[in-house]
């Protein structure tokens, strides 16, 4: 009688909801068995979740979106697995996500976890070994489903009592994205998002310069971190100089101004909003802030050539 109860009721499953085609699939999966699925998604320095926001709408998927921003940067200034190809701890990143989702999963009644992993579709975090690893470190063994994959890892405990059935979930395998277009259109999704990182700690040009303030500041803050994201990054010694390139990015320059900070524009010359920023003790030299003004007259195309360019000045 316990058994027959316990197949009769209603499986509630958390989902590691990107917004992606891959998440977007494996709700689709999950809910074509009648069971309940709620999207989780995360917020940091280096990612948001507009696009989970907005394909969530579109399916009709109930979200949760989590900033973890100050957890997730600690994680990635010193992550137990390393990186890949630049600067992305991806297996350390999905734990940590796994274990916040565990936390949500036993305080909510969630029966099981799921992801929109496939294998081999990743080399670095979504081979059969680091599949396995996350399971293992997230605290999630025997209740982490890839529905995507399923049929070629080892089944998880509602698999395993007939609560999910496992010939309805799938056996995808590689980078190739043939299956899951053809399950889009079984689905009838016709707008998804293009295969892309997404986050930033993938991209060349953020890799580089978030190294170079590591290699400067190592304890960098979230708000040294949002200024990357912004404008020309030129270095003097232990001195950061931030030049806008439109008039957006000088609005945005403008409101990460911190105490201590110094912000130059030209007076009478409309162009770049540059900000000064010290990362060693002491104050801004006069010779930092005459390479400042140098470099926000340099990239005014209107102020480039001329003489006798005035400058306003400010402190915070």
């Amino acid at each position: 009688m316990k058994d027959k109860k316990n197949r009769n009721k209603k499986i509630k499953c958390l989902l590691l909801f990107s917004g992606g085609l891959d998440s977007i699939l494996a709700a689709k999966v999950l809910v074509e068995q009648g069971i309940e699925v709620k999207g989780i998604s995360f917020e940091s320095y280096f990612f948001d979740a507009k696009q989970a926001k907005e394909m969530a709408r579109k399916i009709k998927l109930p979200l949760k979106v989590v900033n973890f921003s100050e957890e997730h940067l600690k994680l990635v200034k010193k992550p137990r697995y390393g990186y890949g190809k630049r600067i992305n701890p991806c297996i350390d990143c999905h734990i940590l996500m796994l274990e916040i989702a565990r936390k949500m999963m036993k305080k909510n009644g969630f029966d099981f976890i799921a992801t929109g992993e496939v294998l081999g579709e990743r080399p670095m975090s979504q081979n059969k070994r680091s599949l396995k690893l996350i399971e293992k470190q997230s605290g999630l063994e025997g209740h982490l489903l890839r529905p995507l994959s399923a049929k070629l890892l080892k089944p998880i405990i509602l698999e395993q009592t007939g609560q999910i059935d496992r010939e309805k979930l799938l056996n995808i395998l590689g980078r190739g994205r043939q299956k899951q277009m053809a399950l889009a259109k079984k689905y009838g999704i016709k707008e998804y998002p293009v295969p892309a990182g997404g986050c930033l700690l993938t991209d060349v040009e953020f890799s580089k310069r978030l190294k170079e303030l590591w290699g400067i500041c190592p304890k960098c803050g979230g708000d040294d971190i949002e200024l990357l994201k912004l404008g020309r990054h030129i270095w003097d010694k232990e001195i950061k100089i931030v030049v806008g390139r439109d008039e957006n990015e000088n609005k945005e320059i403008k409101k990460k101004m911190m105490k201590k900070d110094i912000l130059i524009e030209m007076k009478k010359i409309s162009g770049p909003l540059t900000l000064v920023r010290n990362y060693a003790k002491g104050k801004i030299s006069e010779l930092a802030l005459e390479k400042a003004k140098k470099l926000t007259q340099y990239y005014s195309v209107k102020a480039r050539e001329k003489n006798n360019v005035e400058f306003n000045v400010k402190s915070c």
